[in-house]
């Protein structure tokens, strides 16, 4: 049976609708265009492609010219899925082994990175060291997935919070609240989880 999976062009077209339909300050695909983590991701598009076919050291140059430029770090080896969304961008890092799938929202300063090469020069050759995460999984602001952890789909990780294992399907992370100091010097924790997430990203 023939594939259903688009073209890099096709994918590249995907990645622009997103944009424009996830993020309230984009009012057409011109402006859409000129959105801070796009080149990065259509970068990665065609560096991984050369990453693939063995041609790594031009992938990496393509990857190094694409961080300069948006601040996103997305080695080649990484897989990423169709329609993800990186909101903002900067400070993302993507490790080679990572996998991503669809639907995906990465907010800014998000790892997906490994454990250490402490630990990772251990692993037999060819072992995954960086997570995958599932479909329409969101990242919050300065999530940090690290080591070969699985994020099932449809999982939440909050802002701030770091994930060191698996999360199953539907799962939500958090970090901890904040505690709010009243000026007669009360101590009341910031109990709603949503509200934190949201005030670090473009809700």
């Amino acid at each position: 049976m023939p594939s259903t999976e688009p073209g890099l062009l096709g994918m590249m077209r995907e990645d622009l609708q997103v944009v424009v339909d996830r993020d309230p300050s984009i009012h057409s695909r011109g402006e859409g265009l000129l959105h801070p983590a796009l080149p990065a991701l259509w970068a990665h598009r065609v560096a991984h492609r050369l990453h693939r076919r063995g041609r790594r050291i031009s992938a990496r140059i393509i990857a190094y010219l694409a961080r300069r430029h948006t601040g996103v770090e997305i080695h080649p080896g990484a897989v990423l899925g169709r329609r993800v969304f990186i909101d903002h961008g900067s400070g993302v890092v993507i490790g080679e082994t990572a996998v991503v799938g669809a639907d995906v929202t990465i907010f800014h300063q998000v790892t997906l990175g490994a454990v250490g090469w402490w630990s990772d020069n251990d692993r037999p050759a060819g072992e995954r060291r960086h997570p995958v995460v599932g479909d329409g999984v969101i990242l919050g602001a300065n999530a940090t997935v690290l080591g070969p952890v699985t994020v099932g789909d449809g999982a939440l990780v909050g802002a701030m919070a770091t994930v060191t294992k698996d999360i199953p399907p539907g799962g939500r992370v958090y970090a901890a609240a904040s505690v709010i100091k009243s000026p007669a010097g009360d101590l009341t924790p910031a109990t709603d989880p949503i509200r934190l997430l949201a005030s670090a990203g473009s809700w």
